[in-house]
């Protein structure tokens, strides 16, 4: 795993945009479909079962895609993807959170989310 600069953690935010976009529709899907599996004779307009196990391929598809690229996918619901880092000798997580534009964020890798401060 590397280790990303702010620089770098921004640009590969924006590169996986597209991704995360994608996970955030396929999550509301698979929401959807479990429901309508879980009550007998329900039905959703997205499909049944072999629609719902075609979901679940493509997220884990996109969630390795983000792990090979270095960051950690820490959350699904909502999206939570830290990038490692370094800031002036300390290790910490570059975080980015559902919603936010960008990278503004990050937490020692030791405490993790509850000690979110903002970048500088």
């Amino acid at each position: 795993m590397g280790i990303f600069t702010v620089a770098e953690a921004r640009s590969e935010l924006a590169r996986l945009r597209p991704v995360l976009d994608e996970i955030v529709t396929l999550r509301a899907d698979m929401v959807e479909l479990s429901a309508a599996l879980a009550v007998p004779g329900e039905r959703s307009p997205l499909g049944g079962l072999p629609e719902r196990k075609a979901v679940e391929a493509r997220l884990n598809e996109l969630m390795t895609e983000i792990q090979e690229t270095g960051a950690e996918l820490k959350s699904v619901a909502p999206l939570l993807v830290d990038f490692p880092a370094d800031l002036d000798g300390v290790p910490v997580h570059l975080c980015w959170l559902e919603n936010e534009d960008d990278i503004t964020w990050y937490h020692r890798q030791d405490l993790g989310f509850a000690a979110r401060r903002r970048l500088s």
